[in-house]
């Protein structure tokens, strides 16, 4: 928003826009929308169902509703066309995960002033939790790629490539897309072993168990076995301080054959470091979470590759919808 666009009621807005996001987030953990479906409901009968207290039931039904979320009629509540298709959890395009992981980031974000003062993170790092934060972390992840890795297969050349190396993968989304796309492309995701059930559901999902394996391990502590011929790094760097940045893509290198390529995916600031927006929150998200990480601008990442022996060093011509990019070099 331009400075001249900011006033009273624009600044108490964003300032209460939170309201908002909570009521969405009740609405996905409650599965509200998954309940109501196709159907038609009444108060009575979504708060017998969510087990719920009938007061407390109607009011989110009607901030959902004014949110146009949901829709009312005669008394009844139904799902709009959007919250069908993106909030309901037989549907193939659900981001409900990415959504429960906002959730569960939000109390960390009230303690945005600590963490600036103490330049510490003030919650545990979402790739090393567990339960139902670990779940909706991965699984948004993959909510998040199934959107961007379809596109970004189009946009990279690997028809040359024949081993691809997914480093910190996840559920191997974008392995599977980069495989989808080049039939004589086998991959490894190399992954926490906590990852591995996440990651084999999705590879089986689209048939691919014979063309991507996953190797369990940690690239932080542990060397990475095989050999590739181009290596996959999604969203890796951020997580991470200078210092381990380079280690990692120097591991990443090593495994590497003769002309072998290397792509890094993230949320890539501008040199001045003030913009796009998002990568610009998104590096807060890092001082909340963990130790050293931030988002990078192309000429850290560049200096950080050239680093690591890579040359021919260019960002190719992709914007994911987070302002996202790649930044793509040859050993």
């Amino acid at each position: 928003m331009e400075k001249a666009q900011w006033h009273e009621g624009s600044l108490l807005g964003l300032s209460g826009y939170y309201w908002q996001s909570c009521t969405l987030h009740a609405g996905v953990k409650l599965a509200v929308f998954t309940l109501i479906g196709d159907d038609s409901l009444s108060v009575d009968t979504i708060a017998e169902r969510l087990k719920g207290d009938r007061r407390g039931t109607e009011t989110l039904l009607h901030a959902l509703t004014a949110m146009k979320l949901l829709q009312k009629e005669g008394g009844r509540f139904a799902n709009t066309p959007a919250s069908r298709s993106l909030l309901c959890k037989d549907s193939d395009g659900y981001i409900g995960h990415m959504v429960l992981h906002h959730h569960h980031l939000a109390a960390s974000w009230v303690k945005l002033d600590e963490a600036v003062r103490e330049g510490k993170p003030v919650r545990k790092r979402a790739s090393y939790s567990e339960g139902e934060w670990r779940e909706s972390f991965l699984m948004g992840m993959f909510n998040t790629a199934m959107r961007t890795a379809p596109a970004m297969a189009e946009a990279i050349d690997l028809s040359w490539c024949h081993r691809l190396l997914d480093l910190g993968g996840g559920p191997g989304t974008y392995a599977v897309h980069f495989c989808l796309r080049n039939p004589d492309l086998k991959a490894t995701v190399y992954d926490l072993p906590t990852t591995r059930p996440f990651a084999e559901k999705v590879i089986g999902r689209f048939g691919l168990s014979d063309r991507i394996k996953f190797v369990p391990g940690d690239y932080m502590e542990q060397d990475i076995p095989g050999r590739y011929d181009v290596a996959w790094l999604s969203h890796i760097l951020h997580a991470h301080g200078l210092r381990a940045c380079r280690e990692i893509l120097r591991k990443a290198v090593s495994v590497l054959g003769p002309r072998g390529k290397i792509l890094v995916h993230d949320f890539i600031l501008n040199d001045t470091m003030d913009g796009p927006l998002f990568p610009a929150l998104f590096s807060l998200n890092m001082l909340l979470g963990t130790p050293q990480g931030r988002a990078y601008s192309e000429e850290q990442i560049a200096e950080m590759l050239s680093v690591a022996g890579i040359r021919q060093i260019e960002r190719i011509p992709f914007q994911g919808p987070t302002d996202s990019g790649v930044m793509m070099g040859v050993v």
